[in-house]
């Protein structure tokens, strides 16, 4: 078994280590979390635990700056601290997490300065996404968006805000498939989280993330098979979501880490 040292960064100097290479194989282990030793059986991957950690910062149920306690994770997760630092190094490296030392994990808190740059990218980028899109869409494409449409329309309507942030963000990296660009749907992957994450820093009070009316008028672009009125369209919905941050950033209160991961 090969090992390989990672180093991300002066800051992530705690997080230095050997990592094993034994990529998504479950097998029990004995592992030291600090106050003894655990034996732990089945226990669930990296990627599992990054998902859960992906899907909880893009449904805005993790804040920005919300400290990620290793201790608090090990126990949500029932795994042991060196995979839960693998873990935080591969949100790291997405830029979702930020690690410091001697201080632990945090998820990003993006700046003003960052803020405008994602904005700046995604008009740079998704009108011609949305272009690209209703050019190549198919029938079952177009029906697909329609199906998204409404199950946004329920999660407002039912005032589920989780679920429709999530969908919200879903629409956009939809559209990037349905272009069919398998480098845009990455692109586009990350800055809907770093969206999801300037919202939930800067956004004004009562502003989640999209509206479902803006994503019903670029829809109805494929219908008519309008890609400038669909480019268009993407335009002045981000312009919209972006004249809706804020200036100051807000504080946020503690996440009870094992209550949003913890086993049933």
């Amino acid at each position: 078994m090969s090992t390989k040292s990672v180093l991300v960064g002066q800051p992530n100097q705690p997080y230095l280590g050997a990592v094993q290479q034994t990529a998504h194989v479950r097998v029990s282990s004995v592992v030291d979390v600090g106050r003894e030793n655990l034996v732990e059986a089945e226990e669930i991957d990296e990627s599992d635990i990054v998902d859960r950690i992906f899907e909880a910062v893009i449904e805005q149920r993790l804040p920005p700056g919300t400290k990620l306690s290793e201790s608090a994770l090990c126990e949500a997760f029932g795994v042991g601290r060196m995979r839960i630092r693998r873990s935080l190094l591969l949100l790291a490296s997405r830029e979702v997490v930020e690690l410091h030392a001697n201080r632990g994990a945090f998820v990003a808190s993006p700046t003003p300065e960052q803020a405008r740059e994602v904005f700046e990218a995604r008009l740079a980028l998704e009108p011609n996404i949305a272009r690209l899109a209703v050019q190549r869409a198919r029938e079952e494409d177009i029906a697909a968006l329609t199906r998204h449409l409404e199950m946004e329309y329920v999660a407002h309507k039912e005032r589920h805000r989780h679920d429709a942030i999530r969908l919200s963000g879903q629409f956009h990296t939809l559209l990037a498939q349905i272009a069919g660009n398998a480098i845009l749907i990455r692109t586009m992957k990350e800055l809907v989280t770093r969206t999801s994450l300037i919202i939930g820093l800067f956004g004004a009070p009562g502003v989640s993330n999209c509206r479902d009316d803006d994503h019903a008028a670029i829809v109805g672009a494929f219908h008519t098979r309008d890609a400038e009125k669909a480019a268009w369209m993407m335009t002045l919905h981000l312009r919209h979501i972006q004249e809706h941050l804020e200036a100051g950033a807000k504080t946020s209160d503690s996440v009870d880490l094992m209550a949003l991961f913890g086993k049933a």
